[in-house]
């Protein structure tokens, strides 16, 4: 199977504004490609919800969205704090972000959650002190 496109995105971890913006431009950009709707929609939702964790929890990071045949993929690379207990974190309401950002509509302890409800594949490798990688997988339907 060979690798159709690549799009990488800096996400900026001091901008709640310019979060979400890599999401709409996969979104257009996979649009452009003739995906499904549906597909569409639920690499959108995984990817902003990882943007928006990349901007409360590690001041930034990478997204690189592949998009192969029959799948896009997803990855999200920061080197922000690391997840100390990623089962917890996985949680529906668990949340680790400081009252400013809750202040702000954020924080609510759905990104991760959310993140593996729209995929069909997801990992998460992470090093307390050193960063977060997250990959998932959308199939083409």
């Amino acid at each position: 199977m060979s690798e159709v496109l690549n799009f990488r995105f800096l996400v900026d971890g001091e901008d709640f504004t310019s979060a979400g913006q890599a999401s709409v431009k996969v979104k257009k950009n996979l649009r452009q490609l003739g995906i499904s709707p549906e597909t569409i929609r639920r690499v959108s939702i995984a990817m902003y919800e990882g943007e928006i964790n990349m901007v409360i929890h590690a001041r930034g990071g990478v997204a690189d969205v592949n998009v192969a045949e029959d799948y896009v993929e997803i990855v999200l690379a920061d080197k922000g704090p690391g997840i100390k207990d990623i089962n917890q974190a996985m949680q529906e309401g668990f949340s680790t972000a400081p009252d400013s950002v809750r202040s702000l509509g954020f924080g609510a302890g759905m990104g991760l959650p959310n993140m593996k409800r729209y995929t069909d594949y997801m990992d998460i490798q992470s090093t307390v002190g050193e960063g977060t990688t997250i990959t998932m997988r959308v199939n083409i339907e």
